[in-house]
């Protein structure tokens, strides 16, 4: 058996997972990328506004996909070079989720997929502050200069699961799970006749009742909320113990610092359907820091951060196990706005 899989990566128009506008992939065979595609697409019908937070991101702008297929049209192209690989992604929850919303809007059916979550990876065989993927790639000792370019992005993903494979001495993706004693996620195939996602379900509601909802296609921009010096808090909800265990979230302890784009207590309420136990602060039991006011990987060297991540750096420096993530990286695990 080889080291074999492409690893791909999504960037979305807005804040519904199911609205790609570009995708990277590439194809490992033997521990090597012997192969990338890319593609520029316009999102699905009905979902392919382009926010500003996005935009800023990845600087992809409506009129640069303008004439461009849709997902639904260009997505036999993508499956065709994916063929019956195992899919590699950086937080793997999110880039299966834009593959199968952006299908089920599309009114498509799509296959099966056994897949690798390089943030899983990262946080069982790295030992880093934060498991983003500038962080794991710099680890890995994979080049990466122009973050959310997909094609970049795939090939750093490619990157970090082979020099996690190098360093367990495994020379292939079963090779690897067996000796971590994991088993390989798969994602089931679906066809939107039948019943759609919650993420699907939930955009699509959020469309149709339009007056006063915020969501994708909304006619309606979100309220803004009324500045607060202090976040509330709000209470910690019990996780959910028939959420999914291989998901990112699932067992972690979770605390919140910043100003989010929503409000703290339903930043929590989302963490614990995942499985998460959200907390109001850093103790011995916290694995997991999200951190707004746009913070972004970077700002860990760079020492702009809140009260709460110090703690967390503190911590980590005795050897307590925190990651730090943005709340963008949040907002993509939880698959919401």
């Amino acid at each position: 058996m080889a080291l074999d899989f492409t690893a791909i990566d999504f960037e979305t128009a807005n804040g519904f997972r199911g609205s790609p506008c570009s995708v990277g992939l590439s194809k490992v065979r033997n521990g090597v990328v012997v192969e990338e595609a890319s593609w520029l697409m316009r999102p699905p019908e009905n979902h392919d506004h382009f926010e500003y937070h996005n935009t800023r991101i990845h600087g992809i702008r409506a009129e640069d996909v303008a004439g461009m297929p849709r997902f639904g049209e260009l997505f036999p192209e993508i499956g065709a070079f994916i063929g019956d690989d195992i899919l590699a992604a950086h937080n793997a929850a999110f880039d299966l989720g834009v593959i199968r919303s952006g299908l089920e809007v599309s009114g498509l059916p799509g296959p099966a997929y056994e897949y690798v979550c390089t943030v899983m990876l990262s946080r069982r065989c790295y030992s880093l502050v934060s498991n983003s993927l500038p962080y794991a790639a710099e680890e890995a000792g994979v080049p990466l200069v122009n973050h959310h370019d997909a094609t970049e992005d795939a090939r750093a993903c490619a990157g970090i699961l082979i020099d996690i494979a190098r360093r367990n001495s495994a020379n292939s993706i079963a090779e690897l799970y067996l000796s971590l004693g994991l088993a390989l996620p798969r994602q089931p195939a679906f066809d939107p006749a039948f019943g759609l996602s919650k993420a699907t379900a939930s955009a699509l509601a959020a469309r149709l009742v339009g007056t006063g909802v915020s969501g994708p296609g909304s006619p309606n921009p979100p309220a803004k909320r009324a500045w607060s010096p202090w976040p509330e808090e709000g209470p910690n909800p019990l996780p959910n113990p028939g959420a999914e265990p291989g998901h990112p979230l699932f067992g972690q302890t979770v605390v919140f610092t910043g100003d989010l784009a929503m409000p703290r207590p339903e930043a929590k309420a989302r963490a614990a359907d995942l499985g998460a136990s959200p907390e109001s602060r850093v103790t011995a039991r916290t694995t997991v820091l999200v951190v707004g006011d746009g913070f972004v990987a970077g700002d860990l060297r760079a020492g702009r951060l809140t009260g709460k991540a110090k703690r967390v750096l503190e911590l980590h420096a005795k050897g307590q196990q925190i990651e730090v993530v943005s709340e963008g990286e949040f907002l993509q695990m939880v698959g919401g706005n």
